[in-house]
């Protein structure tokens, strides 16, 4: 029987490091696996904080959206995974900045642990070929 979801895939990312695709696209939508802050061309987590590993995750969303034809503007909604709720601050601004209004839908938990001991983690899901908002 024929699938009719596509797997994603891009070297701009970070492979996935377990039996799970970086993105699958079905209908239009995109559901993307969730990034940490791992660099795609050395496999580890960025050095720094949980700031520089929130603007790697970013980067690693955008290139698995683009592979997928689409962009963050697509996105409808978001799960970001903390490590800590102390870096909800840090890591709101940065989200902010790579988003524009209307904003995606979204939840926030703190986790005990995420893959490689990342501080942040974001998963995405979004709808592309039109508008998110059924105008375009």
């Amino acid at each position: 029987m024929e699938s009719n979801v596509d797997a994603v895939s891009t070297s701009a990312a970070p492979e996935a490091i377990g039996p799970y695709s970086q993105a699958t696209v079905t209908g239009g939508w995109v559901f993307c696996s969730g990034q940490v802050g791992l660099d795609p061309s050395t496999g580890e987590l960025v050095a720094g904080g949980v700031e520089e590993q929130t603007r790697r995750v970013f980067l690693n969303l955008l290139a698995v959206m683009e592979a997928a034809g689409g962009s963050l503007a697509d996105v409808a909604r978001c799960t970001v995974y903390l490590n800590s709720m102390d870096d909800f601050a840090k890591v709101n601004e940065i989200y902010a900045s790579y988003f524009t209004e209307p904003y995606p839908a979204r939840a926030t938990v703190e986790v005990s642990r995420l893959p490689k001991d990342a501080l942040v983690e974001i998963d995405a899901v979004a709808k592309v070929g039109h508008s998110r908002h059924g105008l375009g």
